[in-house]
């Protein structure tokens, strides 16, 4: 008879093999909130391949059989799935809010239904769904105390998603979709690149479409800004491993700019040894957080419970 694998170790197996920046910023993790963050990590990559690995004629219904899975965990039913199980037992165990949950849901119904993105909010609001909330989650399981630095959480959720979107430009066309905005892609010369959607990528698009590049990741520069004031509110090691990760998604961004924003050049990489020089720098940074940790009365708050979750845009976007 085979033995059940352990949940946690199905979990970590889902983050090792899919995103070696998180991975690798999750080892700086304590072990008990590194499984914690493994598991998240594992139920959001669930949730993201059931639509992205579907047929097109069948993302509805995997979206349809994405919301039913997560009634059940919700209403406290027992889970056969492994990462279903382990998601259900954080859940309860770290209160983590249903409205996050669904919200994630909702930006995957945007890629279901193919939604156009007329401006810089409209895509935000994507950004928010389907990155913000994962940030808003992690703090529950990040154990913050103090809700004030989950606003900045979602910032670097936004900041990370942004960076994405401009990563991977030639590779979402390629799967028709465009998360450019159509006031930026206005604005650069490009009005009518979503009609060509569907067709190779137009040559005489190419440098609009690198303009619309440079204006996003300075909006994301502005979000890892804002992440960067919050991260001292977490607990020492994890407020290590969150800015680690956070600049290594930056370095994307920066090298993303240094070849002039050419999307057609090939995905944007950082080597293994420009992450470890980060991670170097970010635990000298961190340092100064757990000296001003040591002064403070942060370990004798409790733990996010009851926390009315954040909405956007108001709750986010608010100056």
């Amino acid at each position: 008879m085979i033995a059940e694998q352990d949940p946690i170790v199905a979990c970590r197996a889902s983050i090792a093999t899919h995103s070696k920046s998180f991975h690798l910023a999750s080892r700086l993790l304590p072990a008990r909130v590194a499984d914690r963050a493994a598991v998240l990590y594992a139920w959001c990559r669930r949730v993201d391949d059931a639509i992205d690995l579907a047929p097109p004629d069948g993302r509805a219904a995997a979206l349809a059989r994405l919301e039913r899975e997560l009634n059940s965990v919700y209403e406290g039913e027992s889970q056969r799935d492994l990462t279903l199980r382990a998601f259900s037992e954080i859940v309860q165990a770290n209160s983590i809010p249903r409205e996050y949950a669904d919200e994630l849901l909702a930006g995957m119904r945007m890629d279901v239904e193919g939604v156009a993105y007329p401006d810089q909010d409209a895509l935000l609001q994507y950004c928010h769904r389907v990155a913000g909330v994962v940030g808003l989650m992690m703090c529950h399981v990040l154990e913050l105390r103090d809700a004030r630095a989950l606003r900045q959480a979602a910032h670097l959720g936004l900041a990370m998603q942004l960076t994405n979107i401009c990563r991977d430009v030639i590779e979402d066309w390629e799967l028709g979709r465009l998360y450019l905005p159509d006031d930026l892609l206005t604005r650069a010369g490009a009005p009518h690149l979503r009609e060509r959607l569907g067709k190779p990528f137009p040559r005489e698009f190419r440098q609009p479409v690198s303009f619309v590049v440079r204006e996003l990741l300075g909006r994301a520069d502005g979000f890892y800004r804002s992440a960067e004031t919050g991260i001292p509110a977490l607990p020492l090691r994890c407020g290590f491993a969150v800015r680690s990760a956070s600049r290594i998604y930056e370095a994307i961004g920066t090298r993303i700019l240094a070849r002039d924003a050419a999307i057609t050049e090939g995905r944007v990489f950082v080597p293994a040894r420009s992450k470890l020089g980060l991670i170097a720098r970010a635990s000298v940074h961190s340092f100064g957080d757990g000296m001003a940790s040591l002064r403070s009365k942060r370990a004798n708050q409790p733990l996010l419970k009851d926390v009315p979750a954040l909405r956007f845009p108001d709750d986010i976007l608010a100056s």
